[in-house]
């Protein structure tokens, strides 16, 4: 089944890949296309939330494993992780930010590669980190002020982060950081080398498409809905069902479906709460980032408490 999985995921980032290319190529032709924020939100609030929505079964087999049986404890942690983080940002929104890129740098780099590979050695983790990476460099190198922009809409308002940042761009340091996440992808696709390992350059060479041609909100939209999401949801559709990944699919869209509109709904409510206090759009990307930082850890939690317990 794993190569089975190595084969469909290698066809993804296939056709995602052309996808790229093909919205790129109508951004240069046509100077009038755009993606707005609000059609950013739908694809996260439906494609890209819906990969975590299966959290509740991944709960109950790690309350089972720890013979819990009051699953509402479930719940009320997830929730709470997801609140203190929110409340978290607006206290020390600075310290908030950089956790969160670094948790997602890993948490991107290790979901799009690890079914490539075998082995569980730290030298691999600090590979999925340093390739997970491009996604938070490769923005902020095409694109360094509207990136900044989004940082300020984000609550943070720290001069020495700024000035840090400033200095990162201008001495070329951001070059060096994507080159380093390339050194990444190629030490993860030389070592036991097969034909399917190439699904991680055509990845690389996604996402520095779509972050040279886009900006990097409709950007690292294509890339966590398309991708990252896609991705991850292939993997649960054969857990689901690892002889049919078509009915896999269709228990998936049924088992994720409540959770989603669930977390839509919560978001929307933000949404209007927000609406009233800052424009629509910045809105939106406070709803977007804040919001899947706060959904991404309890996220990362459990899926790092049931790798560990089920070994």
């Amino acid at each position: 089944m794993n190569n089975k999985i190595k084969v469909i995921n290698f066809n993804h980032s296939f056709i995602f890949f052309l996808f790229c290319n093909f919205f790129s190529l109508i951004n240069l032709k046509i100077s009038s296309f755009t993606i707005s924020p609000l059609v950013c939100l739908f694809l996260i609030l439906s494609i890209g939330i819906s990969h975590g929505s299966l959290d509740n079964y991944k709960g109950r087999k790690l309350f089972k494993i720890f013979g819990i049986n009051n699953f509402l404890i479930f719940y009320f942690s997830y929730i709470l992780i997801a609140l203190i983080v929110i409340i978290l940002w607006t206290v020390i929104p600075y310290i908030s930010l950089i956790t969160f890129l670094f948790i997602a740098s890993y948490h991107f780099g290790k979901e799009d590669t690890q079914f490539l590979i075998t082995e569980n050695a730290y030298y691999y983790q600090l590979l999925f980190l340093l390739k997970g990476s491009l996604i938070i460099f490769a923005p902020m190198y095409f694109h360094f002020d509207e990136t900044i922009l989004i940082f300020k809409l984000l609550l943070i308002e720290n001069d020495s982060f700024y000035n840090f940042l400033d200095f990162i761009e201008s001495n070329k340091i951001l070059i060096y950081a994507i080159i380093l996440s390339t050194l990444s992808n190629v030490l993860l696709f030389a070592k036991n080398f097969e034909f399917k390992k190439f699904t991680i350059f055509f990845d690389f060479f996604s996402i520095i498409i779509v972050n040279y041609y886009f900006s990097p909100l409709v950007a690292f939209t294509i890339y966590f809905c398309f991708l990252h999401s896609v991705r991850h949801s292939i993997s649960l559709m054969s857990e689901l069902n690892s002889n049919d990944l078509v009915n896999g699919l269709k228990i998936f869209i049924k088992k994720a479906l409540p959770l989603t509109i669930l977390t839509a709904i919560f978001c929307l409510i933000w949404l209007y709460l927000l609406n009233n206090t800052y424009n629509f759009d910045n809105s939106i990307i406070k709803i977007i980032f804040i919001g899947l930082a706060s959904l991404t850890f309890p996220h990362i939690l459990l899926e790092y408490l049931i790798e560990k317990n089920e070994k």
